[in-house]
């Protein structure tokens, strides 16, 4: 049987921290930033731990 390949959007998305945690970046920071809050921009910079009920599928996709 060949090799499982990663796949390469999920690994630029999420970051393993820990032994079953990852960690990503909020959406909506990409562009359209002019009509943003600044403290609304600030807390979208911030990144956050993955919902539990994603992880199994974040797993496989990275083949942890």
């Amino acid at each position: 049987m060949p090799k499982l390949k990663t796949r390469k959007a999920a690994q630029k998305r999420y970051k393993q921290i820990g032994e079953k945690k990852f960690v990503r970046r909020k959406a909506f920071k990409g562009h359209l930033l002019e009509k943003k809050s600044p403290k609304r921009k600030r807390n979208l910079s911030n990144s956050i731990v993955v919902n539990k009920s994603d992880v199994k599928a974040i797993r496989k996709m990275l083949i942890c």
